[in-house]
């Protein structure tokens, strides 16, 4: 039987950190971590039209709790005047009842990004683009953008077949038993249409060794 570790939480502590930092009682924990998974709920729907959102952080202090939102287009969450992240403030201030703080934070290179590729990737296949097709120029644009190995999982009924299958694609070399290795990886689903279920989309990035750990 494979044992799968998933390769984010495989790191921690030796080159990654975790997306929520904060330390609680035992009176807060269950409260401060229903609010952080309402809060990433809350933005991931506002921008779920279009894959945007890389990576949501979140701190907490004594009277401040500061989200980091990373996306690939800073325009579209700040909004025009920055009437975006003021109505951003105010619905996550109702969640948590104390001050927050929202950075904006570019990502310079998102075909680097685990997360926007198999987000992308998934919203191709709801448009019923071909999967080899969606798969291919993305790990091509991974490649370009100065990745080491990317590999790719798509999962379900792979262009409307009656029967489930898996398909994977793997460029470059994707080394996950090496814990310097910088390996960025993610999930996403595609509710495909006229009742064709659900695609899974696994995406694995490969950036290369860190040699700071």
């Amino acid at each position: 039987m494979g044992q799968k570790v998933n390769p984010l939480s495989f790191r921690l502590q030796v080159h990654k950190n975790w997306d929520s930092r904060w330390f609680a009682g035992k009176g807060d924990f269950a409260k401060w971590l229903a609010e952080d998974i309402k809060i990433r709920e809350i933005i991931e729907k506002r921008f779920e039209s279009r894959p945007t959102i890389a990576r949501i952080e979140i701190e907490r202090s004594a009277n401040m709790v500061t989200v980091t939102i990373h996306t690939a287009k800073a325009g579209v969450v700040i909004g025009r005047g920055g009437a975006g992240v003021n109505e951003l403030k105010s619905i996550i201030e109702k969640i948590v009842s104390s001050p927050v703080r929202i950075n904006i934070e570019e990502v310079k290179r998102p075909e680097l990004s685990a997360k926007l590729v198999a987000e992308n990737i998934a919203h191709q296949l709801e448009r019923r683009i071909n999967f080899r097709r969606a798969t291919k120029m993305s790990a091509q644009n991974t490649m370009n953008a100065g990745a080491k190995g990317i590999r790719i999982e798509v999962a379900g009924r792979l262009n409307n077949a009656e029967m489930a299958r898996r398909e994977k694609l793997i460029e470059g070399s994707v080394p996950l038993h090496t814990l310097r290795a910088d390996v960025d990886f993610h999930v996403a689903r595609a509710q495909m249409p006229n009742g064709g279920g659900i695609t899974g989309v696994k995406v694995w990035i490969y950036k290369g060794e860190r040699r700071d750990s």
